[in-house]
């Protein structure tokens, strides 16, 4: 009995000095502050039989990661849409017009992650609510970590690839029916670089 009751003391203390430890010791939680300059936004959409590429070319976003269970990481962005640019001059002031975008009158889309599943290896299926035009729409993304490590100057830096196929009707972009294909499929590069965590007061 003496024994089995030194053993809980033994395990409760043990649990108790993990409590007590900060937060940073217990789990490896890290903010990431997307690189514009180094994080693609590209898209493809048919023109008749063609696919047609384009890309926004301002983005911001955080990625809040825990390395111990990236399960439980979540991800917010705001992508700047009279950025878009398929090297048309004349196309991409149509995709800003109120054709499609209306990119005077909402100025950002944003996505939002509430969920993440772990598919195998560094894979996973990211769910969260994308809205475009005030339009919001529940989208899975299909995410791969590509890794962490020193990036330049040996600043702390993460890698993702994204993907996902979105249908343009479901956000109100319905124009040139016939010309213009409805699934849009979107493929994103991320670099993201490590927030130095702030100074205790």
């Amino acid at each position: 009995m003496k024994a089995l009751l030194k053993r809980l003391f033994v395990a409760v203390a043990l649990v108790g000095l993990g409590l007590c430890l900060p937060l940073s010791a217990r789990a490896a939680v890290e903010t990431y502050d997307i690189d514009p300059v180094h994080t693609w936004v590209g898209f493809t959409v048919l023109h008749f039989f063609t696919n047609v590429p384009g890309f926004f070319s301002k983005v911001q976003g955080t990625i809040v990661v825990d390395r111990a269970q990236l399960a439980n990481s979540r991800v917010e962005v705001t992508i700047a849409v009279p950025s878009i640019t398929t090297n048309t001059s004349m196309r991409d002031d149509d995709l800003r017009s109120d054709n499609f975008f209306a990119a005077s009158k909402y100025p950002a889309m944003t996505f939002k992650s509430r969920k993440w599943v772990h598919i195998e290896n560094e894979t996973y299926d990211v769910t969260g609510d994308l809205t475009i035009k005030e339009v919001t729409k529940e989208v899975l993304l299909k995410v791969r970590s590509t890794g962490f490590g020193p990036g330049m100057k040996g600043a702390a830096i993460s890698g993702w690839e994204v993907s996902t196929t979105l249908d343009r009707r479901d956000f109100g972009i319905s124009a040139d029916q016939g010309m213009i294909g409805n699934s849009v499929d979107v493929v994103i590069h991320v670099e993201a670089d490590r927030r130095k965590p702030s100074s205790a007061p």
